[in-house]
């Protein structure tokens, strides 16, 4: 499975229904430039390895570049490609003024040290400096990245360029980071999550049944916001294992479980274990990947019994599955509307380092959840004048968008 394929084909898809030339499709799918890094990192056991790292800016057209790093062993440049391209579509859906990047490097940080870590990012940093700035390219937290790890960037990029907060997104508060951002993703997805349940398919969020797909910052913080919201999460899996209570599992203490507990749900004594495998076939209403990409595919799509599929992750459907789902009947709100709360408030913290005025938090979350209505509003327009999947409905969004900059710019 190619994931930059992938994200092409549902591009395609938006770009049949808008008509757009095989000039106009080329220019829109092609990076703006591509980066790869060699690192020589000396470990602390004394050997020397040599990590690969990427940086893709794929479109800037509307803004400075805009997208997270990734530590990760599988990663490969069109895992990055395909991300970055999203994320051009995902600022143009929810009508932020930035374009799209992404960046990340080959490792497995669960086997570095604290230590070796900052090294990593450090020397990452100082290679693509050149091409980051807050008018430049922003980056900010992603798999396996944090807010220490956002801290060690403003401070490696600082070396040569001086006190720049808004050079990084995702930073501790401390070090002008933004009241919620930890928070904004998940937020989103829950808002996103009511507004179809209630607006769309014309249910009643009180006492929903929701499974979750993934238990870090995403999915944590998802399921949080679901809850106090009237739903009950009823099943969650991650890459340690899976619990699931057909009453509802108490999402407080699994949250502080988890992050008691080496950063997984196994073990939680509050509920049954059950095959992680089998996290798709959970009996639920509300099914919210919120892990890596590619998770749902021709296989495992037929095994989904919600009625509404929510992405928390970045391209967890694969085309096939797309299939599956809209001949079933299963309305899915894609990735770059729904997990759009993260880059919304990356742009509030950047706004607040560009003016040094910072808001509190409840600001923050209101400020985030006009944003999210309002580009709900604007998917839904298009899928029902096109008659087409919430997908395609958003890219026909985006495309337009831009499309329209890149006219009003000069090719």
């Amino acid at each position: 499975m190619n994931l930059f394929d992938n994200v092409n084909r549902q591009f395609d898809e938006a770009a049949d229904i808008l008509g757009l030339s095989q000039e106009l499709r080329e220019l829109l799918k092609t990076p703006y430039r591509e980066i790869t890094v060699a690192m020589p990192i000396r470990m602390e056991d004394g050997t020397l390895r040599v990590f690969k790292g990427y940086r893709v800016q794929h479109n800037g057209v509307r803004g400075p570049q805009k997208g997270g790093i990734r530590f990760h062993p599988d990663l490969v440049l069109d895992d990055v490609r395909a991300l970055a391209s999203l994320n051009t579509w995902k600022t143009a859906v929810v009508n932020i003024p930035f374009g799209g990047a992404k960046g990340g490097i080959q490792c497995d940080p669960s086997k570095m040290s604290q230590h070796e870590l900052e090294m990593l990012t450090r020397r990452y940093i100082s290679k693509i400096s050149m091409v980051l700035g807050p008018t430049r390219d922003v980056p900010s937290p992603d798999l396996n990245t944090n807010a220490q790890t956002m801290a060690w960037v403003l401070d490696e990029y600082g070396r040569k360029n001086g006190y720049q907060p808004a050079c990084v997104t995702g930073k501790p508060l401390e070090l002008g980071g933004s009241q919620g951002r930890e928070a904004a993703t998940g937020k989103g997805v829950a808002i996103c999550a009511r507004q179809a349940w209630t607006q769309v398919l014309g249910r009643d969020l009180q006492g929903a049944r929701v499974v979750l797909q993934g238990f870090g910052n995403v999915g944590s913080f998802a399921g949080k916001f679901l809850a106090e919201m009237g739903a009950r999460i009823v099943a969650v899996a991650d890459h340690g294992g899976a619990v699931r209570r057909g009453e509802g599992l108490d999402v407080p203490a699994l949250f502080a479980y988890v992050r008691q507990n080496r950063g997984t749900v196994a073990g939680f004594p509050g509920g049954e274990a059950f095959d992680p495998a089998t996290v798709w076939a959970q009996d639920g209403d509300i099914l919210v990947p919120a892990a890596l990409g590619g998770v749902l595919t021709q296989a495992t799509a037929p095994e989904v019994r919600a009625r509404l599929i929510v992405e928390g992750a970045n391209a967890p459907t694969t085309p096939e599955a797309d299939r599956v789902f809209r001949e079933r009947g299963i309305t899915l709100i894609p990735d770059i509307l729904a997990n759009a709360g993260g880059v919304t408030v990356s742009y509030f913290e950047w706004v607040q380092n560009l003016q040094q005025l910072f808001w509190d938090e409840a600001e923050i979350f209101e400020k985030e959840e006009k944003i999210l209505i309002q580009a709900f509003h604007d998917v839904e327009e298009k899928v029902k004048l096109h008659g087409c999947t919430w997908r395609t409905g958003a890219l026909v969004l985006a495309l337009e968008r831009v499309k329209k900059a890149n006219e009003l710019r000069g090719w």
